[in-house]
């Protein structure tokens, strides 16, 4: 799909967090970098609906929960193909982590920020770690993270 000047690709990302929450899952893809899971809206889709099925596209999972609101926005960056993008992340649980590889999705694993700054990692998922402090919310509190 061709987008046109004066469009961006809108995002939905998935944000995991393990038992502990303060590690969230990043998946490597088979040109050895890690991104969060998650893609490009479809056009008249909503973000759990765009959540789920690229989680399932990517990874094989069934997503059983998504948050109302979003837990994060990023500013807009380029892809690696040059299309300006915005990413919106919301805070998503998976019935369980047996994901399907795919060109996607080859491992997954859950990291710390640092252990993140650590990876082969999407412009993506740097211009997220630059506001993420796992910290600062929850979900029964507002983020303060949330970029107007």
């Amino acid at each position: 799909m061709e987008i046109k000047n004066g469009y961006y690709r809108l995002s939905v990302k998935a944000l995991i967090f393990d038992e502990t929450r303060t590690k969230f899952l990043l998946a490597q893809e088979d040109n050895g970098k890690w991104e969060l899971p998650g893609g490009g809206l479809d056009w008249g889709e909503n973000f759990e609906e765009g959540i789920k099925r690229e989680v399932k596209e990517e990874m094989g999972l069934e997503v059983i929960s998504v948050a109302e609101q979003p837990a994060y926005l990023t500013t807009t960056q380029r892809d690696s193909d040059g299309t300006w993008t915005a990413n919106v992340l919301f805070e998503t649980k998976v019935e369980n982590l047996d994901f399907t590889p795919s060109t996607e999705c080859m491992d997954i694993k859950f990291v710390t920020k640092e252990e993140a700054l650590e990876l082969n990692l999407f412009v993506t998922v740097k211009k997220f770690l630059e506001v993420y402090n796992h910290d600062h919310f929850t979900l029964d509190t507002p983020n303060p993270n949330l970029l107007q």
